[in-house]
């Protein structure tokens, strides 16, 4: 029986609110519940990450140049880090000089439908800032330059970014078909039998 836990990620300090409702398999390993956030938020995995638990537990992608207490993502799922770090709830930081910070939190865990391809979308409000905007602040400023054609820096923001930027549109069947093209890439591959050939 696969376990499947229930996400509910909120990107704080932004409005309009951008949320994400999502189910992982409970033993999906960090950097690949990285992977899917990424897809479910709409950021381009341009940035380096690191996920936050109780305990100031980090994980992340290690710099083998520096030291640093952030374990290696690749190696922890989240069934491990929830039961090592306790609690219900954890932080996704998504470019450290932006700082984009997701609260993560689990919501129920139960057993998944056999045959049914995990990562899923469940639900999804507005769409995430565009990269490299500043952060929240930045992103406020964004949205404020884009609405008022009198705003000192509104042509400015047009030749930089999107012209069309709506942050309450959001394209629920592209982000749900891309998690189930991840679910499929993941799917564990069949073994061949001990002493089986392949004919040529």
């Amino acid at each position: 029986m696969t376990l499947i836990a229930r996400l509910k990620i909120i990107l704080k300090d932004v409005e309009p609110k951008v949320m994400r409702r999502i189910e992982v398999p409970l033993s999906i390993r960090l950097d690949r519940l990285h992977t899917t956030i990424q897809v479910a938020m709409g950021w381009t995995d341009s940035h380096l990450y690191e996920f936050r638990f109780a305990g100031d537990a980090a994980f992340g992608i290690p710099d083998p140049d520096y030291l640093s207490s952030t374990s290696d993502a690749r190696r922890t799922t989240l069934r491990a880090a929830l039961e090592d770090c306790g609690g219900k709830s954890f932080h996704y930081i998504y470019d450290f000089g932006d700082y984009w910070d997701h609260v993560v939190t689990v919501e129920r865990i139960e057993a998944g439908m056999p045959g049914f391809p995990y990562p899923s979308l469940l639900a999804a409000t507005g769409q995430c800032p565009p990269e490299d905007v500043g952060g929240p602040p930045g992103y406020d400023t964004y949205l404020e330059a884009l609405a008022d054609p009198e705003h000192p820096e509104h042509e400015d923001m047009l030749e930089w970014g999107a012209t069309d930027f709506d942050p309450d549109k959001i394209d629920i069947a592209d982000i749900a078909i891309r998690l189930t093209d991840l679910a499929m890439k993941w799917q564990p591959k069949p073994r061949r039998k001990a002493g089986s050939t392949t004919k040529s």
